[in-house]
């Protein structure tokens, strides 16, 4: 059996955060944390006797602010991010292709899978997959800002994604419906928005959502590209 990550939520933003942990290790990688959670989040760090040594970001989110910025500052741990997002602070800019290694031997490979946003990226580790906005749980991220395309959603869905293996566990950025995991087969069959759907009829569902603009996109997105920190520090 696969390590499971260990997944916390976000009320406000419905946003998924998780922690990832080398098997037999202290060594953690934390993934998509928000500010206001901070303290809970290095709570469980300590609680676990975890030493953290990535802050991973999928993409410059427009719905929440990041911590990544004060958690680097308060355990030591490198910021990396996606290289399209421009969130120029993070020391490692992460390419398609790329792999991230923490622990003895840990590795998480790196998908480059824009659509939601040009830069959005997706992580791979031991069975499981981090799909920030980009595929969620019967349903995906919208892409009509931050230069989304619902053409690359598609081809990064149906071309990356519903590459890898069926049994792989797909962990979302969101849910706003209760659900927490999902896997590669169910959504490659099932997701409502994909699944047995064309690329036109795929574009045009995602060009009549008309969402509304999220309210936090005009502060989350600068601050977001700061790693969550004021301009300046």
């Amino acid at each position: 059996m696969n390590p499971n990550p260990i997944q916390l939520f976000d009320v406000e933003s419905s946003t998924f955060t998780y922690i990832l942990v080398a098997p037999g290790g202290q060594d953690a990688v934390i993934i998509d944390p928000v500010d206001h959670n901070v303290e809970r989040d290095l709570r469980h760090l300590e609680r676990l006797g975890l030493r953290l040594a990535y802050v991973l970001e999928t993409h410059a989110h427009a719905d929440h602010v990041t911590s990544a910025g004060m958690l680097r500052e308060r355990t030591g741990a490198r910021a990396a991010a996606p290289r399209g997002c421009g969130i120029a602070p993070a020391e490692r800019q992460l390419d398609d292709g790329d792999v991230l290694e923490f622990g003895a031997g840990e590795t998480i490979a790196v998908l480059h899978t824009p659509g939601h946003t040009a830069g959005s990226m997706c992580y791979v580790w031991r069975g499981n997959v981090f799909t920030g906005d980009t595929l969620l749980i019967d349903g995906c991220g919208r892409t009509d800002f931050q230069s989304g395309s619902a053409d690359a959603l598609y081809d990064s869905v149906t071309g990356k994604l519903f590459a890898l293996p069926d049994a792989t566990r797909v962990w979302p950025g969101h849910d706003y419906k209760g659900q927490s995991v999902s896997t590669i087969g169910w959504e490659k069959r099932h997701n409502s928005r994909l699944a047995n759907r064309s690329r036109d009829d795929f574009v045009k569902l995602m060009g009549e959502l008309n969402l509304p603009k999220p309210k936090l996109i005009d502060v989350a997105v600068p601050a977001n590209q700061n790693l969550g920190l004021p301009h300046g520090a």
